[in-house]
């Protein structure tokens, strides 16, 4: 079972139907909506400030997620892909948008809904990326514009992806297998 541990009088809330690797961990002021999937070696540290993840959300294994004492907070919104080894610290991350594996949101960054974050990029602190557009490198630039339907055809692909990954991870009473 995923370590779930208050902190400082915040204890997390976890939505319906989501999965929680075993060896997940989710710290204090953290929300998770419905449908989401955290997974393995993954960290959602709400000790310092809060965390709020939409519905139908899957970060992927081994990603950190935190924020700064007081001055940032970290808001991811629904049907967000987060790949393998990204680190969000204090950014927001809208609707739709795919964050690629290995990189870092610094905070006060702001990823625009639909947006696509290459992999291994570096998003400095305070960077806005807007909606539909796909940036890269490090520190990352604008690459290109995309069709916002497509960016978030793609998105709602990978989202139900995660979700059927996590149904495999239950018995066939619906009940998470430990």
């Amino acid at each position: 079972m995923a370590l779930i541990r208050s902190v400082r009088g915040f204890t997390p809330q976890i939505g319906k139907d989501c999965f929680l690797a075993e060896n997940a961990v989710i710290i204090g002021d953290v929300v998770i909506g419905d449908g989401c999937s955290i997974w393995y070696n993954t960290v959602l540290r709400g000790d310092v400030n809060s965390i709020r993840v939409g519905n139908n959300v899957n970060i992927q294994d081994g990603t950190v997620i935190h924020t700064l004492f007081e001055k940032s907070v970290t808001e991811i919104g629904d049907n967000v892909s987060v790949g393998h080894n990204v680190t969000i610290h204090g950014a927001c991350v809208k609707d739709y948008a795919l964050i690629g594996m290995g990189s870092t949101l610094l905070d006060h960054a702001v990823v625009g809904e639909g947006a696509i974050v290459a992999a291994g990029s570096l998003v400095l602190a305070n960077t806005v990326i807007e909606a539909g557009t796909v940036w890269g490198g490090v520190p990352a630039k604008f690459i290109k514009k995309v069709d916002p339907e497509q960016a978030k055809e793609l998105n709602q692909k990978i989202a139900h992806n995660y979700k059927m990954y996590a149904d495999w991870y239950k018995d066939e009473t619906g009940t998470p297998v430990e």
